[in-house]
């Protein structure tokens, strides 16, 4: 008996007994743990923030690209060039011989997988 008096007068047991101290931190644990918008819930959501700014950036350099490619193709030569080296078009008189380094066939493998 005398053990659980001297800890009743304790400071900090008094401290963490009281009512609003333990509602206090019932509710801090819920809000940073349980609650749908809890605190991980929030850092979760920041990191697919971050991912998608990522990705958002990357796809707009490849738009400009393709603009790019777009603005060279209003040309006919370069309508033609393109045809040529991209989908191996060939004009009926003429024949193309494709050839293949050995080191580009591994890369275009791996491209394909």
């Amino acid at each position: 008996m005398n053990f659980i008096k001297k800890i009743r007068q304790n400071r900090w047991f008094s401290f963490f007994s009281n009512i609003y101290v333990i509602v206090l931190t019932v509710f801090a644990v819920w809000m940073i743990f349980f609650d749908t918008n809890s605190l991980l819930t929030h850092m979760e959501l920041e990191k697919e923030i971050d991912k998608l700014q990522k990705q958002k950036e990357y796809l707009q350099k490849e738009i400009e690209k393709d603009k790019d490619v777009i603005r060279n193709l209003k040309d006919d030569n370069n309508i033609e060039k393109f045809a040529r080296e991209e989908y191996y078009f060939k004009k009926d008189n003429e024949e193309i011989y494709i050839i293949e380094h050995q080191d580009s066939l591994k890369k275009n493998r791996k491209k394909t997988e």
